[in-house]
């Protein structure tokens, strides 16, 4: 792309549209509101919307006091310049693990700090950084820049010693067993400090994201973490994904790595929402690695009703809520196992749709129909990531539901799915294999399949839709491989229904 002068002086990039600016600028003065205009016109409903998502860490966590308190107690080992025990949260999606361990992890950074203790806190989210290698990588350089800063601070320090030692030889004495000064005999000996450092500096590479041996990535992040003293914390979110990704090795490596450190020391901290990974896990990783365990259960609808409320006291403008729109929101989330994130989704969804209505308040019937859209992009996302077997099938059901055919069986939606796989040359799977996908989006909530009697004719999989028809077309026929099927009318043999 090139840029072209204008008359002023100015340079604009080329575009694929033209704009007059003078055209713009006599709508702007005849008073014409623009584009935005008319949405900025309202007056806001939020005083700050990021207190209601996920990522926001609070000063205060209601109905959480027992686990931060417990987490704090383990965790103080590290101002004490002890190796604290390694932790494992647990609990169902919503229920502030995150949160609280953020938390912990903050207000124990600010103490160490205080009281000059060496301590870090260093969180991977494991969904995202899924591969032992990215792990270590990751790690590794975010020590090595930690590492890089001190020499600075060090190199600075000894430039301002040297300075005044040149001046005053003697500053370089002192009675104090603590002294810095006591390492230097001469100036010649603190330029060779500092030339040491700086050398130890232009060593320090990062790591690559892709390309090492990974025994050569974990020898250079154990290198980085021993540096100098200090205990670090590593908070693992959604370690079950790491295990599930890349098995134990991690885990292993992390957890014995102390016996082998000289300066510093490693905890971690593991959060996951699966009560059951450590099954899989070798026995002497769980044994090491699961030292304290720490259960958060799910929040009941009164809870949610305090965390909503004390959130919304930021988030919204007085009197911008009405009465009934905290107590449904909590009662939505709290049949979906007390998520307090779908809460606060729920909450921030309701206040978006009342501020475009361009609205004064949030209303029941704005929390209402934020519920319907949650529901309904989790149903798009859901039915975009699936396979394209899966949404053949999928699409199989979809087209005997349009034609007026309900409570379909698997022979007549494996009839439609050969159908449609032969339209797009994709290979057939045999009908066990298609059973199984039924029932896989039986699970995902995508689908109805219960399993009736006909008596003497046997038993027999009724299948129906869960979710909306033409929301779940639209997403189908968005595949660029399903947008080529033509017209598919199914064809289904009369019934002798009851």
């Amino acid at each position: 792309m090139s840029d072209e002068p204008t008359t002023d002086g100015r340079r604009t990039a080329d575009r694929d549209f033209e704009v007059d600016l003078d055209d713009v600028l006599e709508d702007d003065e005849d008073g014409d509101e623009g584009l935005f205009d008319d949405l900025l016109s309202g007056e806001p409903i939020f005083e700050n919307k990021e207190v209601l998502r996920p990522s926001y860490t609070p000063h205060e966590l209601p109905h959480r006091k027992d686990q931060i308190n417990n987490m704090a107690t383990i965790l103080v080992a590290a101002l004490r310049g002890e190796t604290p025990s390694n932790i494992l949260i647990y609990g169902k999606t919503g229920t502030g693990k995150t949160a609280s361990a953020k938390f912990v992890s903050q207000e124990l950074e600010r103490t160490s700090q205080k009281y000059d203790v060496p301590c870090e806190v260093e969180y991977i989210n494991c969904e995202v950084t899924d591969t032992q290698y990215r792990v270590l990588a990751q790690l590794a350089n975010t020590f090595i820049e930690q590492n890089r800063t001190f020499i600075d601070e060090r190199v600075e320090e000894l430039q301002d010693l040297r300075e005044a030692a040149e001046d005053d030889p003697s500053v370089l004495e002192s009675d104090d067993d603590n002294d810095d000064h006591l390492d230097f005999d001469s100036v010649e000996a603190v330029d060779e400090r500092i030339e040491a450092l700086l050398e130890e500096k232009s060593e320090m590479d990062d790591v690559p994201m892709t390309g090492w041996p990974t025994d050569r990535v974990y020898a250079r992040f154990f290198e980085a973490v021993d540096y100098v003293e200090r205990v670090a914390v590593i908070m693992l979110d959604e370690i079950d994904k790491l295990v599930e990704k890349s098995g134990d090795d991690t885990l292993y490596n992390l957890s014995r790595m102390n016996s082998e450190l000289e300066n510093s020391r490693v905890s971690i901290i593991g959060i996951s929402n699966d009560l059951k990974f450590t099954d899989f896990l070798d026995p002497r990783v769980k044994s090491s690695l699961g030292e304290e365990e720490i259960v958060f259960p799910p929040y009941d609808a009164n809870q949610l009703r305090d965390i909503l409320q004390h959130r919304s006291d930021v988030a919204f403008k007085d009197n911008a809520l009405s009465e009934d729109v905290i107590p449904l929101c909590a009662a939505f989330a709290a049949q979906e196992h007390g998520d307090a994130r779908r809460a606060l989704d729920l909450l921030r969804t309701a206040g978006e749709l009342a501020e475009r209505d361009q609205s004064d308040s949030v209303t029941e019937e704005n929390v209402r129909r934020a519920q319907d859209k949650i529901e309904l992009d989790r149903v798009v996302e859901v039915v975009r990531t699936l396979p394209t077997q899966s949404k053949l099938v999928l699409y199989a059901i979809l087209l005997l539901e349009d034609n007026g055919v309900h409570n379909v069986n698997t022979g007549e939606v494996y009839n439609i799915y050969k159908t449609l796989c032969d339209e797009l040359d994709a290979d057939v799977l045999t009908q066990r294999r298609v059973t199984d996908l039924i029932s896989e989006l039986d699970m995902l909530g995508i689908v109805n399949a219960v399993v009736v009697s006909k008596g003497r004719y046997g038993r027999t999989k009724e299948i129906s839709l869960s979710v909306p028809v033409e929301e779940t077309e639209a997403v189908l026929e968005a595949d660029s491989r399903l947008s080529d099927i033509e017209n598919v009318t199914p064809f289904v043999q009369a019934r002798f229904d009851n």
